[in-house]
C-alpha cells in the first residue's frame, strides 16, 4: 500500500490534502456544535480546530492516517474534513472516518460521492481487502446512510469511548470487503447518476 497524499476530485466535491492553511476554512463552517454531536470531542474555538488539523497531520506523519479537506467544486469553498485512517499495510486495510461537513451541505451529493472517490481510491489504488467505518450506536442517521452506500454492518464494540460530555459511547463498525466493491461501485455510480434531489 503506497499510501501518499492526493487530490480525489467529481463533479460535486474535491477532497484536497489537508494542511494549516484550510483551519480558516474549517472554522467558518465547522465550529457548529451540532456537528459534534456524536464525536468523542467537540471543536467550539479556532483553537481548538487549529488542534484538530495537527492531530490529523501528525497521524499522517506517523504513516497512520491521510487527511482532507472537502472542497465544495461548486463553489471552491472548504466545507469539511475527512481521512483514511487505521492505515494497516500489512492487513492491506483502512478506515474512511473523521467525516463531517458543513450543515447547509448535508443531504446532497457531496458525501455520497466523497465516500465513492475514497473508496475507489482504497481499492483499486492501495489495493485494500477490507475498508472499515464506525459510528456511535445512538447515530441512527450515520448508520442508515452506511447501509445505504453498500456497508454491512458486523457489530457493536460496547463502552467503546467516553465522550466529551461524560457519555459511554457504543461503537457499530460497518465495513465494505474487496469482493464486495465492484456491486457497491455500480450501485452508487448509478446513484451519483440520479438527480440532485434524489440524492440525500
Amino acid at each position: 500500500m503506497d499510501i501518499e497524499p492526493v487530490v480525489l476530485e467529481g463533479t460535486y466535491v474535491r477532497l484536497e490534502p489537508l494542511t494549516l492553511d484550510h483551519i480558516p476554512g474549517l472554522c467558518e463552517v465547522g465550529l457548529d456544535p451540532d456537528l459534534w454531536q456524536w464525536t468523542p470531542f467537540l471543536y467550539r474555538t479556532p483553537s481548538d480546530m487549529r488542534n484538530y488539523v495537527q492531530i490529523a497531520l501528525r497521524a499522517q506523519e506517523q504513516g497512520t492516517a491521510l487527511p482532507f479537506a472537502t472542497v465544495e467544486r461548486s463553489s471552491g469553498r472548504v466545507i469539511g474534513s475527512t481521512r483514511f485512517g487505521s492505515i494497516d499495510r500489512e492487513q492491506l486495510g483502512v478506515e474512511i472516518g473523521w467525516t463531517w461537513i458543513a450543515q447547509q451541505c448535508q443531504k446532497t451529493p457531496i458525501n455520497t460521492e466523497a465516500k465513492y472517490l475514497m473508496l475507489k481510491h482504497a481499492f483499486e489504488t492501495f489495493g485494500c481487502i477490507r475498508v472499515q467505518f464506525k459510528t456511535d450506536s445512538l447515530n441512527t442517521r450515520s448508520r442508515a446512510a452506511l447501509l445505504r452506500i453498500g456497508a454491512r454492518e458486523e457489530g457493536v464494540f460496547r463502552n467503546h469511548m467516553i465522550t466529551y460530555s461524560g457519555r459511554i459511547r457504543h461503537t457499530v463498525y460497518f465495513s465494505i470487503i474487496d469482493s464486495e466493491w465492484p456491486q457497491v461501485k455500480a450501485h452508487l455510480e448509478e446513484k451519483l447518476q440520479r438527480p440532485f434531489e434524489q440524492l440525500a
